[in-house]
């Protein structure tokens, strides 16, 4: 069929309804918005949906879900009587539809025989990677589009670890999905009925309170906290992080914590910021006043879904800094490993766990304190992956991992990264340097005098709709065929196809592996140390272009940034033209 047939039987077609056919009929002359609609099904990817929300088979929408929700169900019951049994929690944070795509989830997999765990009021992503364990479920799913513009919604998938469902377990999901070819096929359960039959159950405050346990725990140096007074602006920027960081960090100690008022409450359409991500200086305009006014030491926000965090400091000029992630990963990792040292309780076979696309300066706190260090793709359910595998195999003892898309996590108790927790360690951070006489930047400074000054920064290209992932694909299509030699005049030393799991050395020619999964991302090393990576965002019509370098000075370590990142980027520029 089509897309304009596919269009007319949406319109035409008993089983969608009214309100959907008349947004339909709306754009019955945009023959343009039309295909964008129905050119394809929304797909589904490794980590499950994401789209923008609305009618059509392109989108997301209560039908969309509910055939994803198909899949993931046929694929469950695939798994035997005991996957079924265990059931699928599902949780949903502040976006438009989320509670409606969260309730449509809880039917069908109660109207194909499976136990569903649904969550009483909006939650965070970690809070339903905790409750997948705690609940002893089969998997998970959490309605979210995390950081992307309003108009976004997502719908993302877990196993029975808490992590994203990993390879090569995605892809048969996704076959399940792909083989629902027909609504016809979806099996619903009325709301009511299941409810009372017991096939949807709703979780709520013992939940709240078994994760604030697991998070407090993670308190590295609580006397830190009790005898330093800071004080904390903090943001949940309109979404799910509102009341489990505030818990948090009431629980942990921190007495002085001030809410930005106009960013407390839920909020689809983010009013305040329109693209609420903590990575944008501009999210936190509402929280620096507050700041000013009641002299903080700290501003902390949190995304929709509350799985990643910002931190603005002030620097010594008095002007205000969003840490990027690499800093506050770095800070934490080194805060980490340096107090349990300290105490006694560093483990002899610690590992830290980073992402390939994340600051390098990792690597070097680990040789400090003799932790094993391990390298992955980008994506946190792969550092899932390697705590599971530690615990499996008792190789090593998980200490930190982190990823420079402003996310991390300390401790098994979850399998995805932890914006609640994150703030919660953050703060306690900041109150250690405090007590240090020293701001977080400080910190970051003496750092920097300590391994050096890593400098990372990122180029994002949006290329939307049909022509879009046209361009996205010629970028990347070309830049294997034709490998850089050198950027901006520096020799290119080693390149690296993780499609294709290989790696090489150009100085001498040899060949090797990373061992790493398939994956659509380019990486190549500089004479010069630095590095620079391109890939096509998972989640988002972008592809992303990832630089690093180090030196000993910031004014070095920028400098070779900023030429390779300007070389690159012609060459990307060119493609594209």
């Amino acid at each position: 069929m089509g897309y304009l047939e596919e269009y007319r039987h949406w319109c035409e077609d008993s089983y969608f309804d009214e309100a959907a056919k008349a947004e339909l009929l709306s754009i019955k002359d945009d023959a343009k918005e039309i295909e964008e609609r129905f050119y394809k099904n929304l797909e589904f990817g490794t980590g499950g949906l994401r789209g923008i929300i609305g009618a059509g088979t392109n989108r997301m929408n209560i039908y969309t879900v509910s055939k994803a929700t198909q899949g993931f169900a046929n694929y469950i019951k695939s798994q035997g009587d005991e996957a079924v049994k265990k059931g699928v929690v599902i949780a949903y944070d502040s976006r438009n539809y989320s509670p409606e795509f969260a309730e449509i989830t809880a039917r069908v997999l109660a109207g194909n025989g499976i136990k569903a765990y649904l969550s009483d009021e909006l939650r965070p992503v970690p809070m339903l990677s905790f409750a997948v364990r705690n609940l002893g479920c089969t998997g998970g799913v959490v309605i979210t589009a995390s950081h992307n513009p309003p108009e976004y919604n997502g719908y993302k998938v877990y196993w029975e670890d808490g992590a994203q469902v990993p390879f090569p377990r995605d892809g048969e999901i996704i076959k399940e999905v792909n083989a629902i070819t027909d609504f016809s096929m979806i099996k619903k359960a009325d709301l009511t009925e299941a409810v009372n039959s017991g096939m949807i159950q709703y979780v709520g405050p013992e939940l709240d309170v078994a994760y604030l346990d697991a998070v407090t725990n993670q308190i590295v140096n609580q006397k830190i906290i009790d005898e330093t007074d800071l004080k904390i602006v903090y943001t949940p920027i309109h979404g799910s992080g509102n009341k489990p960081v505030r818990r948090a960090l009431a629980k942990a100690g921190f007495k002085n914590v001030y809410i930005v008022p106009q960013q407390e409450k839920p909020d689809g359409n983010f009013t305040t910021v329109g693209y609420p991500n903590p990575e944008n200086k501009a999210v936190f305009d509402l929280a620096m006043e507050l700041a000013k006014k009641v002299d903080a030491d700290i501003i902390v926000g949190t995304d929709p879904d509350a799985d990643r965090v910002g931190a603005v400091v002030k620097k010594t000029d008095g002007e205000y800094m969003v840490l990027t992630g690499n800093m506050t990963g770095a800070l934490l990792c080194e805060y980490i490993l340096s107090q349990k040292k300290a105490a006694g309780t560093l483990p002899a076979n610690g590992a830290v766990v980073s992402t390939i696309v994340s600051t390098d300066m990792t690597k070097a706190i680990c040789a400090e304190y003799g932790m094993k260090y391990f390298d992955v793709l980008t994506g946190f359910k792969y550092i899932g992956e390697k705590i599971k595998e530690f615990e499996t195999d008792g190789s090593y003892e998980y200490m930190f991992g982190f990823e420079e898309s402003y996310g991390c996590l300390a401790g098994t108790y979850a399998r995805d990264k932890d914006g609640c927790l994150a703030t919660m360690l953050i703060c306690e951070l900041a109150a250690y340097y405090k007590s240090k006489g020293m701001s977080l930047y400080d910190g970051l400074l003496a750092l920097y005098d300590k391994y050096g000054v890593y400098k990372e920064t990122i180029t994002s290209i949006t290329l939307k709709g049909i022509d879009g992932a046209a361009q996205i694909k010629k970028v990347m299509d070309t830049l294997r065929a034709e490998s850089p030699s050198e950027v901006a005049g520096v020799k290119v030393i080693e390149s690296r196809d993780y499609s294709i799991d290989k790696i090489v050395n150009n100085v001498t020619g040899e060949e090797t592996k990373s061992g790493l999964p398939s994956s659509n991302v380019l990486y190549y090393v500089l004479e010069d140390g630095t590095w620079f990576c391109v890939r096509p965002s998972g989640t988002e019509p972008k592809i992303k272009v990832y630089f690093g370098s180090s030196d000993k000075t910031a004014e070095a370590a920028d400098g070779k940034l900023k030429a390779a990142s300007d070389g690159i980027l012609a060459i990307v520029d060119n493609i594209l033209k």
